[in-house]
């Protein structure tokens, strides 16, 4: 019991601290100050943090800024100026510098050429380039922390999700990474949108808030292999709902999408990840 109580104190504590570095991502990140949210010594917490999330806090902010204006990038028409300065950065010859070396090519390029661009490609070359495979799944228990806004921003629940395995030594190489999406973007408001991030274990656990136990419904699912910067995702989406689905002779099943992460955005450029998209379906046409 004494274990669990001390697992409870640092996890609740680390937790404050990714809150505020996701509320406060705009901001200067100050070191002292996200001691004092996380009321732990100054000389020591950066070393907890470290070893619980296995990254430092300059890499999380870097990773969440650059993620964001990746997002900005592939979905909006903002100057990359204007993104620059959103992102963090105090001018554009910086911005363009480092997101060139995590992306691959300079911010304005990517906008052009990004993997988002390929699924507005006519169908002919996109269905050659993009296969969609028909597969079983068998239902997943999950652990699981909810989150209620941007779908870009799920990553402040893998955060607290993964500081709460982590403290409990939980993190293994065996483990799948999966978030469910419950509702269209283009239909609900951003700030409603649900979803949740999900970690299968493959083992029995106990939990308690903000951590529950999810299952993941089983049956047929279209999959699409996607690689590239999760935002770019949103066109992915786009061309299989609009052009695969509806070609495809399927529909879909009465439950919600899911993504499988097949490799870590901590240790993995942004331009190698690989993303399943599991698309529900209907029995056999």
């Amino acid at each position: 019991m004494r274990a669990d109580r001390n697992w409870t104190a640092y996890g609740d504590r680390l937790t404050r601290v990714i809150d505020h570095i996701h509320a406060h991502l705009d901001d200067e990140i100050d070191l002292d100050r996200l001691a004092e949210v996380a009321c732990l010594s100054p000389h020591h917490w950066h070393r907890i943090y470290h070893a619980v999330h296995g990254e430092t806090i300059a890499q999380t902010v870097k990773r969440l800024r650059l993620h964001r204006a990746a997002g900005l990038l592939a979905n909006s028409s903002l100057p990359v100026a204007t993104v620059a300065e959103r992102s963090g950065y105090p001018n554009l010859q910086s911005f363009t510098r480092i997101f060139g070396a995590a992306y691959g090519m300079p911010p304005a390029q990517y906008r052009r050429q990004g993997a988002h661009t390929h699924f507005v490609r006519s169908i002919t070359e996109v269905t050659a380039m993009y296969d969609v495979t028909i597969t079983t799944v068998q239902p997943l228990e999950a652990v699981s922390v909810s989150h209620t806004g941007s779908y870009m921003a799920i990553g402040q629940a893998f955060d607290r999700l993964y500081g709460w395995l982590g403290m409990r030594h939980l993190i293994g190489p065996r483990m799948r990474m999966l978030a469910v999406y419950f509702d269209d973007p283009s239909a609900v408001p951003e700030a409603k949108l649900r979803s949740k991030a999900c970690i299968v274990l493959g083992r029995a656990v106990t939990v308690e808030p903000p951590v529950e136990l999810t299952e993941i419904a089983g049956g047929t699912y279209a999959v699409l292999r996607h690689k590239g910067p999760y935002a770019t995702m949103k066109a992915a989406y786009q061309w299989l709902y609009g052009d695969w689905l509806l070609t495809s002779g399927r529909e879909p099943a009465d439950a919600p999408c899911f993504e499988d992460y097949l490799n870590n955005p901590r240790d993995t450029a942004p331009a190698e990840l690989m993303t399943d998209i599991y698309l529900p379906l209907k029995g056999a046409p």
